[in-house]
Parts: C-alpha cells; sequence; structure tokens
C-alpha cells in the first residue's frame, strides 16, 4: 500500500504514546495475518530492536523467537546482552567481514553510495573492454554510447554510471548528456563520488547482505518465519522509499517483511528506553535527558553528528551499535568522537584489523585514508 512524504511526516509529529499505540495495532495485524508460529522478532541487541521486542513481549507474544544474527564483527557486549533474553535463537554467517572485503570491496560513504559504485565500476570495466571508449564526463561520444545502451536495454547499469559522471538529466528523450546545467540535472545525481569509480579497490555494500541478510533469509526459508524489524525511515533514503511503497507491513513482497517502528524516530527510541526503564546494551551507557550542552564531560547528540537540533535525549555510551568496522556514515562525525577513535580506545583488537582485512593489497585504513585525500575535511573519516 502506497503511503505519501506528508503522511510519514504527520506519523513522525504524533507523541510517542500515540506511535506505541499505532506500532502495537501494526505488530498484532502482522501476527494474526501470519500467525505466531510463523514470525520471528529480528533482534540485534541494538536499542531499535531493544525497544520493539520489549513491546512485542508486553504484548503477550512471549513465545515469538528473537533471532540474533552473530555477526563477529559486532561489539561482543551485544551478544552477551541478547543471551539474557527467552526465546533466543542465535544463527551466524558463513563468511567472515574479511572474507566479504577480500571478495567485493569495503563498506564506505554509505550503503546506497557504494552498491552504485560497485555495479557502475563492475559495468565500467565491462563497457571499456567491450567498446576501448574511455569514460569521459565531457564526453558526447560515451554520452551517446550511454544513452543507446540505455534505450536499448543493452549492459544493465548505463543509467548508474551516468548519475555518478554526474550526466544524468531530467531530459526524457536523450537523459544522458555533457550537456548539463542546474536546472536539467537529474535530482539523483552522485557525481561528488565518481573518483570511487576509479579507485585502486572496490567498495560494495554486500557486508551486510551476507553476513545479516542471507543467514536471516536462510533462518526464514527454514522455519516458514517471517521478520519483524526495527527500521526506522529516517535512517537512510533507501528506507524511506520502501515505506512510501509497501508501509510498515509489507505483505506482498517476496520476502514479506514488518517495519512497525517505521515512523519512529532516534529520539522517540531513547524517549522510551528513559521512561520505562528498560536495559539495554552495556555499550550504550545510559540514556540521560540532553541539555544540549557538556553534561558530565558528555557530549550532546549534536556534537555525535545528529544535527536535527530537536533531540531531548542521548545516550553517554555508543550512539549506535551494528558492526564496528562498517563506515557508513562516518564522514559526518566529530572528530575527537568519530566511531573508530572510540573504537581504538574501548576494542583495541577490533581497531588493528583495519590493518589487516584488504582489497586488492589496500588494507582497509590505506583506503580510507585514500578517501579522505578525494574528500578533505568535509566527509573525513576519523581514524
Amino acid at each position: 500500500m502506497k503511503q505519501t512524504i506528508e503522511e510519514l511526516k504527520r506519523l513522525q509529529s504524533q507523541p510517542l504514546e500515540i506511535k506505541i499505540q499505532m506500532t502495537r495495532q501494526r505488530i498484532r495485524e502482522w501476527v494474526e495475518h501470519y500467525g505466531e508460529d510463523r514470525v520471528y522478532v529480528s533482534f540485534s541487541g541494538g536499542k531499535d530492536s531493544t525497544v520493539l521486542l520489549a513491546i512485542v513481549r508486553k504484548m503477550g507474544y512471549e513465545k515469538l523467537p528473537a533471532v540474533f544474527v552473530d555477526v563477529p564483527t559486532q561489539f561482543p557486549e551485544l551478544k552477551t546482552f541478547a543471551e539474557r533474553e527467552k526465546n533466543l535463537e542465535i544463527i551466524k554467517p558463513k563468511k567472515s567481514f574479511y572474507e566479504v572485503c577480500a571478495k567485493y570491496g569495503f563498506p564506505l560513504i554509505s550503503k546506497e553510495v557504494s552498491d552504485s559504485i560497485y555495479v557502475a565500476k563492475k559495468y565500467l570495466e565491462k563497457l571499456q573492454k567491450e567498446t576501448g571508449i574511455k569514460p569521459d564526463a565531457n564526453s558526447e561520444e560515451f554520452a551517446n554510447l550511454l544513452n543507446q545502451r540505455m534505450k536499448s536495454r543493452t549492459g544493465g547499469a548505463n543509467q548508474r554510471l551516468a548519475i555518478l559522471l554526474g550526466m544524468l538529466t531530467k531530459d526524457k528523450e536523450n537523459p544522458i548528456t555533457t550537456k548539463k546545467t542546474n536546472s536539467n540535472k537529474s535530482t539523483f545525481t552522485r557525481e561528488k563520488y565518481q573518483f570511487l569509480l576509479f579507485s585502486p579497490f572496490d567498495v560494495s555494500a554486500r557486508c551486510c547482505n551476507i553476513m545479516k541478510k542471507y543467514p536471516a533469509h536462510e533462518y526464514a526459508r527454514k522455519t516458514g518465519r517471517l521478520p519483524m524489524t526495527a527500521q526506522m525511515t529516517e535512517e537512510s533514503r533507501l528506507r524511506k522509499q520502501k515505506w512510501l511503497l509497501n508501509g510498515c507491513n509489507a505483505f506482498d513482497l517476496e520476502y514479506p517483511i514488518s517495519n512497525p517502528m517505521s515512523f519512529w524516530t532516534e529520539d522517540d527510541v531513547l524517549e522510551y528506553i528513559y521512561k520505562t526503564g528498560i536495559p539495554i546494551c552495556s555499550v550504550y551507557g545510559d540514556v540521560v535527558e540532553d541539555y544540549g550542552d557538556t553534561m558530565d564531560g558528555q557530549l550532546s547528540l549534536n556534537d555525535f553528528g545528529c544535527g536535527c537540533g530537536q533531540c531531548r535525549y542521548k545516550t553517554t555510551g555508543c550512539k549506535r551499535t551494528g558492526c564496528v568496522l562498517c563506515a557508513y556514515g562516518a564522514g559526518a562525525e566529530n572528530q575527537d568522537n568519530s566511531r573508530f577513535r572510540l573504537l581504538k580506545k574501548t576494542h583495541p583488537k577490533f581497531y588493528a584489523l583495519l590493518d589487516v582485512i584488504q582489497n586488492k593489497g589496500i588494507t582497509y585504513r590505506q583506503a580510507i585514508e585514500w578517501v579522505n585525500q578525494q574528500v578533505g575535511n568535509r566527509g573525513h573519516i576519523w581514524l
């Protein structure tokens, strides 16, 4: 069921009490549609999924399994915290982060960007072998080739390549051109990241799929159970787009999924934890009220990169968890409190893996340093 941006904004503006009621309704619809024997809660041990699981349990769904994917590059505290839950099932990925990076590339910039780069770069290499033409954003010959291939549906990544080279426009007849202006340029352009098309290493978003999604899909296939997750639309443009197409309960997808907290915000999650007092993983520290100033030596959420100016709560420890070596969004972090600098202090053995993990003979640290040279101070990933 398609939704609108206006509806999403309306839902996000509701008080927490209303959001809880709406989330409970979506959970109930999901469970009643499939039955308790065909549903599970995706539980990472992070604060968002902790809140979701708490709501599910309070609704009386005690028998629904909480499924934890044991990714070895997550904070070990997450697994320890998750193991306290009843009806917990632990599943494991078949490949390590080292193996995934070596084969596909590093997770840099964002999931959308790295996925686009991976596909476009492979296609670009194929295109050069087939035609001998050099990729040039100022070449009409190259633009005509991409237009011709896109119209004849040859190749498959012509539009994505044009987006990264800044050659895609709103022109429906010949959308790929060198004659672009600010007024006709596609709103999807990502030309500021085109330098990654020519990097001496690969980047990709395959790590999340291989290490988290594939084990979950395998679990669903074996058990017949379908997931409820704590994904929220504010976390990425891709999640927002999916919500606009499917709403919270996507019954009609190939892999049906429920995201009953889609319209929640980061601050809603923290408020729920603060007001209910539910336990959260130790890596977060405590949830406290955020007055926007330094408090007990801790920085405000704005200092951690939120920047919304409206947050009322913060964690005294980590702001986010997940894979500790993932660099998505790291370019927006404060220099003194970047994820990698904090990791160096709290989990030095994980930090040392930056010099171990490789792709095409280049270490993860070298790849990040190379990106830093391209982006300068804006978007710098602090190590």
